[in-house]
């Protein structure tokens, strides 16, 4: 059984229902149980729980329904367009009526369609018993449902191969989700009263267009208007409030930073401070934040805070993330929360203007062309996870093993990767990010984090005219020579300081492998404990030890943290989502030690031990 949700992860709606043939009276009940198990009783006091009536045209239909909202006024289930169950938008902007909602479910002649947005920014997860299909925004609302809920084994490999659980997948085997920019249908029989799919469809393609755009003049151009008309979208509805900005001081944060003062918005910024200089993003946001004029607050993200955010963390994420941005995001989004209602965020502009790994992924596709008797391509972006995959001998205990012998980790790619979109290699490799890295992790973790703390999140690089118009550009724009993101500095050099601009790419430095072999080396003991893993029958017991060791393949320097770090995040969503019997601990590794003299240890083991 699912633990409760708490309180802050249900700032803004979420929402819960069935659809199907059975007793109406049967399932109202099961739903206001499910809710008494799921949601602790302060938050049930701000839910709204209602059935909507049959209309006109289903009179005859034997099919019933409900839906519970938790934390939305009734006002707004009110406007719900005709024949729609639910619909949920992270900006809280009021998309409802244009067909632009982040997630819905709807219903109409006999068929329940649950959908998605392309972008990913809220989940939704479903599952059939017998016939009728109940469906929720958050994996933990559905876990009441499920008597025994089991760990989906193919989902384990996912995760230790990408650090997210890959869709349709979710952690639990019994429970399913819809993926981003698909629509799965269910078609309801009143003969024999069953419901079964019909099929899922994609509702967009990100492909390349078959004019492309070559003048670096006009493209600078386009995309300069294209910018702002996606903030003035994003800004409608405010007032005269202040919003914030979690400003990394990289290239996309501060661009909506900038945009966001242009168009006369008051900006509040906030950054994340490591307490290490080397490290640290304090010096570009605080350059930024001076250029624009607008307060910027540093958030503490030392390890003492982040020791204390990781159950906190793992219940707003409601899924297992294993990226080491997780608990820092949570900490500014924390403390944004405390000043402002909207968060803009500059997620998407990566996966947009060809920022990451395109460089070497390109000389692996060209280098297949020339050897293709080489790895798979899907190989090749594979390892720019930087995950284990690849580790699974020493990764899992003998009977998951076994268990994962039929899955190939390349099916969950060649979806994305699919050539048939795309000529360009470059627009291939953007249409895999978007779907991937994008849609599968950045986007739903940072929305989570946000609504946990009653933000409405906000990405002005998720519009869909601006990403549209990014396949209609030249991917000599997109990356010259070594410059990635061309098009887009270009664009912007007028905007912002050119240190900005120009600086190199280097992504979020969260100085793990320092925090898991020093301040956070006993966390590693509580969670990884031998003991616990040899009993939970999933990770090989002394994993932990090896990897902090030096001694687990070819895993160094920042991969050791990262890492420990991702499956630390899976044992602590396992506490959070499902609990734990009492753990059984061991005292066969070197973590109950002090982080000097385990350090030391395993220094010596490792002189003298064959792991």
């Amino acid at each position: 059984m699912g633990q409760a949700i708490p309180l802050s992860a249900l700032k803004l709606h979420e929402v819960v229902g069935y659809w199907g043939y059975g007793n109406q009276s049967s399932l109202e009940q099961r739903l206001t149980d499910m809710l008494s198990h799921c949601v602790e009783p302060r938050s049930r006091r701000d839910s709204q729980s209602f059935t909507l009536e049959t209309t006109a045209s289903n009179r005859a239909a034997k099919c019933v329904w409900g839906v519970s909202y938790l934390g939305l006024p009734q006002v707004d289930c009110d406007r719900l367009p005709t024949e729609t169950l639910a619909v949920l938008s992270a900006s809280g902007l009021p998309r409802c009526s244009d067909g632009c909602a982040d997630a819905w479910v709807t219903y109409h002649n006999h068929r329940l369609c649950l959908g998605r947005e392309p972008f990913g920014h809220v989940p939704l997860c479903w599952i059939q018993m017998g016939q009728v299909v109940w469906f929720a925004s958050r994996l933990s609302l559905l876990l009441p449902l499920v008597a025994t809920p089991q760990i989906s084994m193919p989902a384990v490999y996912g995760y230790s191969c990408f650090s997210y659980v890959p869709t349709p997948l979710t952690p639990i085997a019994q429970i399913r989700s819809i993926a981003a920019g698909t629509e799965q249908v269910w078609i309801a029989d009143d003969t024999s009263e069953t419901v079964a799919v019909h099929g899922t469809t994609r509702s967009l393609e990100w492909q390349e267009a078959p004019d492309q755009i070559q003048d670096e003049a006009i493209a600078i151009a386009q995309l300069r208007s294209l910018l702002k008309e996606a903030v003035a979208r994003q800004i409608a509805d405010l007032t005269d409030e202040s919003v914030g900005v979690l400003l990394s001081g990289g290239l996309d944060s501060s661009i909506v930073a900038a945009l966001l003062v242009e168009a006369g918005v008051k900006v509040r910024a906030y950054t994340l401070d490591f307490g290490l200089g080397d490290l640290s993003e304090y010096p570009y946001a605080e350059q930024v934040a001076e250029f624009l004029n607008i307060p910027l607050v540093k958030v503490d993200a030392s390890p003492r805070c982040i020791r204390q955010a990781l159950m906190a963390t793992a219940q707003a994420l409601d899924s297992p993330f294993g990226d080491s941005v997780t608990v820092p995001l949570f900490l500014l989004m924390q403390a944004a929360s405390q000043e402002v209602q909207v968060i803009f965020n500059g997620e998407g502009g990566d996966q947009l203007f060809a920022g990451w790994t395109n460089k070497p992924l390109i000389a692996a596709g060209i280098y297949q062309v020339e050897h293709p008797a080489e790895a798979p391509f899907e190989q090749q972006y594979l390892r720019t996870f930087h995950r284990l995959w690849g580790y699974e001998q020493q990764l899992f205990q003998p009977e998951v093993l076994t268990q994962l012998t039929a899955i190939n980790p390349q099916n969950w790619l060649q979806d994305a990767l699919d050539p048939t979109f795309s000529t360009a290699l470059l627009h291939r490799l953007r249409r895999a990010t978007l779907m991937l890295k994008g849609a599968q992790n950045i986007h739903p973790r940072a929305t989570k984090l946000g609504t946990a703390h009653g933000l409405r999140v906000r990405s002005p690089f998720c519009d869909l005219a601006l990403a549209q118009w990014s396949f209609q550009v030249s991917g000599t724009l997109h990356l010259q020579a070594a410059c990635e993101k061309y098009i887009l500095k270009r664009a912007v050099e007028a905007w912002l300081p050119p240190a900005i601009v120009w600086r190199q790419k280097r992504g979020m430095g969260v100085p793990l492998t320092s925090w898991c072999l020093n301040e956070l080396w006993q966390e590693l003991g509580v969670w990884l404990n031998p003991g616990h893993l040899r009993a939970q029958g999933l990770w090989q017991p002394h994993v932990a030890t090896r990897i902090a060791a030096g001694d687990f393949g070819t895993l160094q320097g920042r991969r050791i943290g990262e890492s420990l770090w991702l499956l630390m995040m899976w044992q602590v969503w396992h506490h959070a989502a499902l609990g734990q019997t009492e753990p059984m601990f061991s005292f066969d590794h070197p973590f109950w030690l002090p982080s000097w003299l385990g350090r030391f240890y395993l220094q010596l083991q490792r002189e003298t031990t064959q792991w």
